[in-house]
């Protein structure tokens, strides 16, 4: 974890991850040979993803001497958002129907049950590895993970201080929390390129999701035109004055809220997680978006505003890759091993219910990531299938962040009584 890289210049960095998004688009377009048929198998958004994995377990590059994932999650991310729901609709959204919010739930619940039962079984064979005592008590760093499960990073910073987990060995639970989260976002993506197979299987409906795909793209044609200078140039100044805008309104209501209200101040309170300046600004630059889908900035969508958003979206699916480093899955065998009996229930809680309820891939997937991976990974997830369905993921995951500290206060509580047991 604390190698230093062949290459620490983000310039250079920055060179590595385009080449290396730029010979995927290349290869993965190509419609006869070897790639014609790799990209069959693997989806070109998981090589995005995976080939800066395998970078930064190489050592040529790393997101600990980078400085770009906070670019790309903090400026083209909230970008991206507003340049891909300029043309959203939200009749068709709401046509969607209750499975998006029953697979979202169970992904929650599936977490919340997931934390405990793994200590329980661990705890079979391997009674040390669950145990400690004060401080030292691993439920207590487990409730990191929790809060970062069902939600992100604020709540895991949430559960930290609530719970007062030794700091010298939060580390430990930081690498699980990057290893299980990637190695799970790294399967969900491989399953996007065999969605119509799952969907076959668990007998899904894709009517909704479908005639939402094609009310875009029939929109799209209808708007579509020749893009000039001054339409990129129009659309950048729409998505970034929204990141400007988003900044500054997330920093003044974090602010206000810390000043005015001592329950936001509190690092111990649940309510401390709302003070998230990341929060504020996925859910404003969201609603900036939503917002000038009601006015004649909608059109933009004809010259390429989704796409233009799907480029910022592909550099975040990129840098996300580059904070995972292979060779330390093994590093600490015992709390990995928690983590996969972890997320295994949660992922067969989620394939449990898709099955019953009949719910594509789709919701399965976007459910499961507007947990595990919030804001950040649930829309890279969503417009791997569409760009039209980048919202739906976007609206989850902040609904997620809203749930994720008191469903992991709630976990964390039976995880401590699962470890007495």
């Amino acid at each position: 974890m604390d190698k230093i890289p062949l290459f620490t210049n983000d310039a250079v960095v920055l060179g590595v991850l385009m080449l290396s998004l730029g010979f995927i688009f290349y290869s993965s377009n190509l419609k006869s040979g070897f790639w014609s048929q790799f990209y069959k198998v693997v989806p070109a958004v998981l090589m995005c993803y995976l080939i800066p994995a395998i970078f930064n377990s190489l050592g040529i590059i790393s997101d600990s001497s980078s400085s770009l994932y906070l670019v790309a999650s903090r400026y083209f991310l909230p970008a991206s958002l507003v340049l891909m729901t300029l043309s959203i609709d939200l009749k068709a959204i709401k046509n969607l129907g209750y499975k998006a919010l029953v697979m979202f739930l169970t992904g929650t619940v599936g977490i919340v049950i997931g934390g405990p039962i793994a200590i329980l079984l661990i705890s079979l064979f391997s009674p040390e590895t669950v145990g400690g005592a004060g401080p030292d008590a691993v439920w207590r760093g487990l409730s990191t993970l929790a809060g970062s499960w069902i939600g992100g990073g604020a709540n895991q910073a949430a559960m930290l201080e609530i719970f007062k987990y030794n700091p010298a060995k939060y580390g430990g639970m930081v690498l699980v929390d990057i290893v299980i989260a990637n190695l799970w976002l790294a399967i969900i993506l491989l399953g996007i390129g065999k969605s119509d197979k799952i969907d076959k299987w668990l007998n899904a409906d894709n009517t909704a999701i479908e005639d939402l795909k094609e009310k875009m793209s029939s929109y799209t044609k209808s708007v579509s035109r020749k893009p000039e200078l001054k339409d990129y140039m129009i659309m950048l100044g729409i998505a970034f004055t929204a990141v400007g805008f988003s900044h500054w309104a997330s920093e003044y209501i974090s602010d206000f809220l810390i000043s005015n209200f001592e329950i936001f101040n509190d690092k111990t309170s649940a309510l401390s997680s709302f003070t998230s300046t990341f929060f504020w600004m996925i859910t404003i630059a969201t609603a900036f978006g939503v917002g000038l889908s009601f006015t004649k900035a909608k059109s933009y969508e004809g010259t390429g505003a989704s796409q233009l958003g799907s480029v910022f979206i592909y550099f975040l699916v990129a840098t996300i890759g580059m904070k995972m480093d292979l060779t330390t899955v093994f590093e600490n065998p015992g709390l990995i091993l928690i983590g996969i009996v972890w997320m295994s229930i949660h992922a067969g809680l989620l394939i449990l219910v898709a099955k019953l309820i009949k719910a594509p891939y789709f919701f399965l997937a976007v459910g499961s990531q507007a947990n595990v991976g919030g804001a950040a990974s649930a829309p890279v997830v969503a417009s791997a299938f569409h760009p039209s369905l980048t919202s739906v993921g976007v609206l989850l995951a902040v609904f997620g962040y809203i749930v994720g500290t008191y469903a992991a206060i709630g976990c964390t509580f039976l995880m401590k009584i699962s470890s007495n047991l």
